[in-house]
């Protein structure tokens, strides 16, 4: 805590002023009024405009001029053109944008055609308030004070907005108050009337405000925020503060999930709840985490997997349910793991894997529409084309593309398999099941070399305990991956409804466990009688929601994309 701010807030308590109030009545979040008056320009719309430069400023990468027309309206223009001097009349040709709030003219070039006024050009995307009266609430996250008069920026999630305090409004005592207690950092509410300054900012002439929070720690460098990325991951609450990126990050993943749900009530499915504490480890080939219940004298499971208990809905009666939430999975932690995660799973009755496969390119699709308003997407150094339909490829046919070896050899050639896997520098082969070493060469030699959203197909029977098998082959299984950008992001069968092969298949996963496979599932007999009441023949699905905004908000870690991801135990002391 900063010395000098403890100091302000004992100073207010002690003149029996609460630094911590109940309630401040807001009118409007940010964002709305700043939409409600400002217009975004179409992409890549060229204007000309012509003025008088008031000032020339150096950036980094060229100049930033104040162009003024003859109503002394003003606009801002990026450029790199030298030579440039104030109070010298220039035109400039450019695209008109919106830099931080304020329509500017960027990647500018001088002229001599007519440009058009400023004024006339800011009638079209910046709408005159009116002295509309506004209550607005934010953080102050920049303060100047110039005489009688401050101005400063308060935020809050939705955007920021300038608030103007002038002695002969506010009274010199409200004034001096600002000057002397507030600070960068503090939270406070303002009472004002809307207009725009001549540079055309949307601006709160205040006409009262409130201290609504004091800040005893100063925020993040102005210019530069916060970088520091285990500072950003452990105080998530700074990272949002400090840096535009990560609330874009987390409005984007909260509209997605919302406009999940809608797609999913819009095709008739039911969202449903199940135990997150969980008598058997069992839906998925992951390692659990363990915890004991006193009163029940019993060991519990953090689940793995919802996918037990809504095949049991469906054995209920229930024909279509998903269900969005948490997984927990005791297992190493990297750029796309983390210990606890968020999945959507979701099941048909009377579907199949080739349904699923249609639904998900639909699903998709009015996702990303609706998330970024197209289906191209950047992702690091690619453009991903989520226009169906996407790629679809056989598991062994993608395979043998990649090492000339064929199913027989991945299926009945162990030692030569094993041989394989330390050709590729996969560690730990020796201890490895056959079940093990076949995923972990695929995703080596096949997953890597896929970027298009692609569909594997077809999947080996001993890698898909849950999944029905194939009606073609026997020793496959109606399953496929959708991988994108090398990261797996839905998994999805045909689901397995005969209780006695099912029971074989949970035997054989016993096997695996026995012999040393941590991740093997445990047996369900409860889920085995529940399939001896009869569940129809049923698809389902599960999407790493994680990965997918990974992807769509083009962050390389999944970290970025979750606000409070496991970390080590901070050191004691260092708070």
């Amino acid at each position: 805590m900063e010395e000098a701010r403890l100091k302000k807030l004992q100073q207010l308590k002690e003149k029996g002023i609460n630094p911590y109030p109940y309630r401040f009545e807001v009118t409007d979040f940010i964002g709305n009024v700043r939409r409600e008056y400002e217009e975004e320009p179409p992409q890549n719309y060229v204007v000309r405009v012509r003025g008088v430069a008031k000032r020339v400023s150096r950036t980094e990468e060229g100049y930033m001029v104040r162009l003024a027309d003859e109503k002394g309206i003003e606009i801002l223009v990026f450029t790199k053109e030298e030579g440039l001097k104030p109070k010298e009349e220039y035109t400039f040709e450019g695209v008109l944008k919106r830099v931080e709030g304020k329509l500017s003219v960027v990647n500018a070039k001088l002229t001599q055609e007519r440009g058009e006024e400023i004024s006339k050009i800011k009638e079209q995307f910046d709408y005159d308030p009116r002295s509309r009266p506004i209550a607005l609430a934010g953080r102050l996250i920049s303060i100047r004070t110039m005489g009688k008069a401050i101005f400063g920026h308060i935020q809050d999630l939705t955007g920021k907005i300038q608030i103007y305090l002038k002695e002969d409004i506010v009274g010199e005592e409200k004034l001096k108050f600002f000057n002397d207690y507030i600070d960068v950092g503090d939270i406070v509410g303002v009472r004002g009337r809307l207009f725009r300054t001549n540079t055309g900012e949307l601006t709160v002439e205040v006409e009262d405000y409130e201290l609504l929070a004091k800040s005893l720690h100063p925020l993040p460098e102005k210019w530069h925020g916060l970088k520091d990325v285990e500072v950003r991951y452990r105080q998530r609450y700074l990272d949002l503060i400090a840096n535009p990126e990560a609330r874009r990050i987390f409005m984007l993943r909260t509209k997605l999930i919302s406009e999940m749900r809608r797609f999913f009530e819009m095709h008739g499915f039911i969202e449903v709840e199940t135990p997150i504490l969980q008598p058997v480890a069992s839906g998925a080939n992951a390692k659990p985490f363990v915890t004991y219940h006193n009163f029940l004298e019993t060991e519990l499971y953090l689940r793995i997997a919802p996918e037990l208990y809504l095949k049991r809905l469906i054995v209920g009666g229930f024909p279509r349910v998903y269900e969005i939430g948490k997984n927990f999975r005791n297992e190493s932690v990297d750029r796309t793991h983390n210990p606890e995660f968020t999945m959507v799973e979701f099941y048909a009755a009377y579907w199949d894997y080739y349904d699923l496969i249609k639904f998900t390119e639909d699903l998709l699709v009015y996702l990303i529409e609706k998330t970024l308003g197209t289906l191209r997407v950047k992702y690091g150094e690619w453009e991903l084309d989520f226009t169906p339909p996407f790629r679809k490829v056989r598991y062994f046919d993608l395979l043998k593309e990649k090492t000339g070896k064929d199913k027989e050899f991945f299926l009945r050639d162990l030692e030569g398999l094993r041989k394989l896997a330390k050709e590729l520098n996969i560690p730990d082969v020796d201890r490895m099941t056959h079940a093990k070493l076949l995923d972990k060469v695929f995703e080596r030699v096949a997953e890597e070399e896929l970027i298009q959203p692609t569909f594997v197909l077809d999947f080996p029977k001993i890698l898909s305990p849950l999944a029905k098998t194939h009606r073609k082959d026997p020793e496959l299984v109606e399953r496929f991956e959708l991988i994108v950008a090398r990261h797996e992001i839905a998994n999805a069968y045909t689901e397995l409804n005969d209780p006695f092969e099912q029971k074989e298949r949970f035997l054989e996963q016993l096997k695996e466990k026995q012999m040393g496979n941590e991740e093997a599932m445990e047996i369900d007999y409860d889920f085995i009688r529940a399939l001896e009441y009869g569940m129809p023949p049923t698809a389902g699905e599960g999407i790493g929601i994680d990965r997918l905004v990974m992807i769509l908000a083009n962050a390389d870690s999944i970290r970025e994309v979750i606000l409070f991801p496991q970390l080590k135990p901070e050191k004691k002391g260092s708070f």
